[in-house]
């Protein structure tokens, strides 16, 4: 079953060792994977080869250099990415901290020579991808390419913190399985007492989201009024 998203839902994902330190130099540059093709991660996804071919073909038309963010703060560029390309194991990318003029961009190579930092993860947006029923694989045929990020903690998993809050920036609704795990991993809420706080809050929202009621500045504002159980 072929299916054809028009910039329906912005995701997250990333990998883990997809930064090797011997792969960043001493002025700056690095490389790594954003993304690897034919692997089935925790939501039962695989990004097929080829993916990002049209996306690629679309920033280099435009002329203007992908930044290198900090995890998924886009008020946090790092540097650029010089090269961006596909080759039989994923999305290759080669980029340049901008360790001389920026401050972060020297701790961030601080971190990455030293292993500490060692993953990438994509925002991106599903224009198709196709289902096999059989299986309950779905793979990701065309996909959108919005930023490349460095990140401490890569999971290879979209449903993480950093996947929420960049969802909740871009006035988005986190899926209620992704607050939940984000709750869980933000503090230490059992999975009885984050499905507790979602049901009594991110439901409500979800709801007044698809009646048109509903706002991402009400998040706050909503959760309080609600009688959460104890903790």
């Amino acid at each position: 079953m072929l299916m054809h998203f028009k910039h329906g839902q912005l995701k997250v994902r990333d990998f883990s060792l997809s930064i090797k330190a011997e792969a960043v130099k001493d002025d700056g540059t690095f490389e790594g994977y954003g993304s690897v093709f034919g692997v089935t991660d925790s939501y039962g996804e695989i990004v097929a080869a080829g993916a990002f071919t049209q996306s690629l073909k679309e920033i280099a038309a435009k002329g203007r250099p992908v930044p290198v963010l900090w995890q998924h703060q886009s008020s946090a560029p790092l540097g650029v990415y010089e090269a961006l390309s596909e080759d039989e194991h994923g999305l290759k990318v080669s980029g340049r901290l901008l360790i001389d003029d920026v401050p972060k961009a020297r701790e961030a190579h601080a971190l990455l020579k030293a292993g500490a930092v060692s993953g990438l993860s994509i925002g991106y947006w599903v224009r198709k991808s196709s289902y096999d029923e059989k299986t309950g694989v779905r793979t990701l045929t065309e996909l959108d390419l919005v930023e490349v990020s460095l990140v401490t903690f890569p999971a290879n998993d979209d449903a993480r913190i950093e996947a929420v809050k960049f969802k909740l920036e871009r006035g988005q609704l986190p899926t209620k399985s992704e607050f939940e795990k984000a709750l869980r991993e933000a503090f230490p809420f059992s999975k009885s007492q984050a499905a507790a706080i979602a049901s009594h809050g991110l439901d409500h929202l979800l709801r007044r989201e698809s009646e048109g009621a509903g706002d991402i500045k009400s998040i706050s504002d909503a959760i309080a009024g609600f009688n959460l159980p104890k903790l």
